[in-house]
């Protein structure tokens, strides 16, 4: 007996356990490849003991791990340190857990880690802290590894077809959400391009323009362009030359052909007009064969008459 009430308050505290050191959790994205010049987005969100809480009772920091006073982002700018001011600011609600961080014109000294800081007024009035807790467990490390922006990926079929719908789609990926990086092309107009936007994964989002167009025949050997300009003006560009395969033509095969049938129709009715006047002659000249016979034979008779 003694066995199963071990065996059932185990199972209880397993189940029980994890509720209360759980309260007070945040997800944040470990690592993010940050471009310099341009912005990133940190996904957050969290977790607290306390009942539903509205924004105005909630304020969130994001801080230096190593200091939680080294703040980069406060409602208050002028606890913010001076190099991450007016370059840092909250997305998302913290009254829905939301605690996602946008910082701008990343620098090349951006890298953290950087982790959030909740704190709870005592009422909407009376902004004395009644809680707080800091998730230095959770916090994201910016890698400096894009000193130049990505290039664009262009995906296609192989060989593009006279006169027939011809898609080519350019893609880029990006971790800046809220500044999405603008993709344009050398030839296109607006109603042809298509624009698609995506998160692939936690922290990283994909921008896509899908361009339509119809190649004709002096487009083959012709270059296609896509540049994406990513936040903070900088740029790249992926380029496809074009393979414009002609629209099968049988006019060289048609057009002989129907000149021989065509000729020999016109000789075959040549012969057979040529054959029917040839039978009128011989007839006609045959029947006069026949009158000039009669006539000497009428005349031959007649004299045989005279002399008997």
């Amino acid at each position: 007996m003694d066995t199963k009430r071990m065996i059932f308050c185990l199972l209880v505290a397993a189940i029980i356990s994890p509720v209360f050191t759980e309260e007070w959790r945040a997800s944040v994205v470990k690592e993010l490849d940050a471009l310099v010049t341009s912005c990133v987005v940190v996904p957050c969100s969290f977790t607290h003991p306390k009942e539903n809480l509205p924004t105005s009772r909630l304020r969130g920091i994001w801080h230096r791990s190593t200091d939680k006073n080294q703040r980069i982002y406060y409602e208050d700018s002028t606890q913010v340190l001076e190099n991450f001011r007016g370059r840092t600011k909250l997305l998302g609600q913290l009254g829905q857990n939301n605690c996602t961080l946008e910082i701008t014109n990343i620098k090349d000294h951006d890298n953290g880690p950087f982790c959030f800081r909740i704190e709870l007024a005592r009422t909407e009035t009376d902004t004395s802290t009644v809680d707080k807790f800091s998730f230095v467990e959770s916090c994201v490390t910016l890698r400096m590894s894009l000193p130049d922006p990505p290039n664009p990926t262009l995906s296609h079929p192989k060989t593009a077809i006279q006169d027939r719908p011809y898609t080519i789609t350019c893609s880029v990926r990006h971790t800046c959400p809220s500044h999405v990086p603008k993709l344009t092309w050398s030839r296109g107009t607006a109603d042809e391009v298509t624009e698609v936007h995506k998160e692939i994964s936690l922290g990283y989002w994909e921008a896509q323009s899908i361009l339509a167009i119809i190649p004709e025949e002096k487009d083959d050997h012709s270059d296609v362009t896509c540049t994406a300009e990513f936040n903070g003006q900088k740029t790249s560009s992926a380029t496809l030359r074009l393979y414009v395969k002609r629209t099968e033509n049988y006019n060289h095969i048609i057009i002989p052909t129907v000149a021989v049938i065509g000729t020999a129709v016109i000789f075959a009715v040549f012969c057979i007009f040529m054959v029917k006047r040839y039978k009128k002659r011989i007839a006609e000249l045959q029947n006069q064969e026949g009158s000039v016979w009669n006539r000497l034979s009428e005349c031959l008779a007649g004299e045989s008459k005279g002399e008997n």
